[in-house]
């Protein structure tokens, strides 16, 4: 065992502090530090893919990636370096299989037999399909759609008619008026169906192009629910409450949504439901162990019965933050420490 971490990060975007390093990074550094470990933060470059990938798979024990997806363009060069020293030997934190499994947002079609996700939650991966299958999906009721890249909401559109259809009607027409507000910011544009499809085509043409296509739950202005986990572990659970305003659905910071920041036990049934869906979840993503840190968000519906039920909206794991509040930073770090050692010591053969 060669006692060494190495941290992936890359050089610019709006996540870093002035040090340059995403604010959680070095907090994860130093925790590692203070229990006799070394760690290292290496910037990923693809023109120095070869030499980083034979520095850290002779030098360390495992990896954290802290890359932002959208701060690489890169991001099959990187994901196939990954893969490489998995395959030597280094512990992926997460493997980048994991990544694209729990991280991309088709991950809620492969949920979607369970008790997490709706039945009617579909991918589109090619222009055609989109075409012919959202126009019977919206004449069933309102409907979001959120492209696979982009974050804080971008991409991601409530859907709803303006005018109802005619008894009977299982396709909404192409001239369709459509009122459509996008997370980002809640702002609303009215569209004719056709129009908007063709817009969309963007989402889907591309690396990783895709959309999810799922039932919009009203709800949602109760407030989406986060569990922030540390491996097996949640850590906290954050309230994200929407901005008012009748089209406003956006749980994102940026948007106007309020945050409160609870304690798991607040949350005991979820907390405990959702644990006990992790061997599902992980047999149906990939079999890939669990991320190291990564989040589930949930958003309240009410079942047959009449009683509150929660629809799993999204797993981020990519390169999930725990920067608020500030206060929260440096016990996380310790307690993330921990796992990596916990983690790598497991998995030394034992002779």
């Amino acid at each position: 065992m060669k006692k060494n971490i190495v941290f992936f990060e890359v050089r610019g975007g709006s996540d870093k502090g002035e040090d340059g390093h995403r604010k959680d990074t070095m907090p994860m550094v130093n925790a590692l530090k203070e229990q006799g470990w070394n760690a290292e933060v290496i910037f990923f470059e693809v023109e120095k893919k070869d030499e980083i990938y034979e520095y850290v798979k002779n030098n360390a024990d495992a990896y954290v990636s802290r890359i932002n997806p959208g701060n690489l363009k890169e991001e099959n060069e990187y994901f196939d370096m990954l893969r490489k020293l998995c395959a030597n030997g280094v512990i992926g934190m997460p493997h980048p299989d994991a990544m694209i499994g729990y991280g991309a947002k088709d991950a809620l079609t492969k949920l979607n037999k369970t008790a997490l996700v709706p039945e009617d939650t579909y991918a589109y991966y090619d222009i055609k399909t989109f075409k012919e299958s959202f126009p019977k999906t919206l004449a069933k009721g309102e409907r979001v759609l959120k492209q696979n890249r982009g974050s804080t909401g971008e991409g991601i559109w409530r859907v709803r008619l303006i005018d109802e259809l005619p008894a009977g009607t299982t396709s909404v027409p192409l001239n369709a008026k459509i009122k459509c507000t996008e997370a980002k910011d809640n702002h609303t544009e009215e569209r004719e169906l056709g129009e908007f499809m063709d817009f969309c085509e963007q989402y889907i043409i591309g690396d990783n192009g895709m959309l999810v296509d799922m039932t919009f739950l009203p709800r949602i202005k109760e407030g989406e629910i986060r569990i922030l986990m540390l491996y097996h572990t949640p850590i906290y659970v954050v309230h994200k409450k929407p901005a008012e305003g009748a089209d406003a659905f956006s749980a994102t910071l940026f948007s106007g949504a309020k945050y409160r920041y609870d304690e798991p036990k607040d949350w005991q049934g979820l907390v405990d439901w959702f644990l006990a869906t992790l061997p599902e979840i992980r047999s149906k993503l990939g079999n890939y162990d669990i991320p190291l840190i990564w989040t589930a968000d949930f958003i309240l519906d009410t079942d047959e019965n009449g009683k509150d039920k929660y629809v799993l909206g999204e797993i981020n794991c990519s390169c999930v933050g725990f920067t608020s509040p500030a206060e929260f930073v440096d016990p996380i770090a310790k307690k993330v420490a921990q796992n990596i050692i916990d983690i790598v010591s497991k998995n030394q053969p034992l002779f």
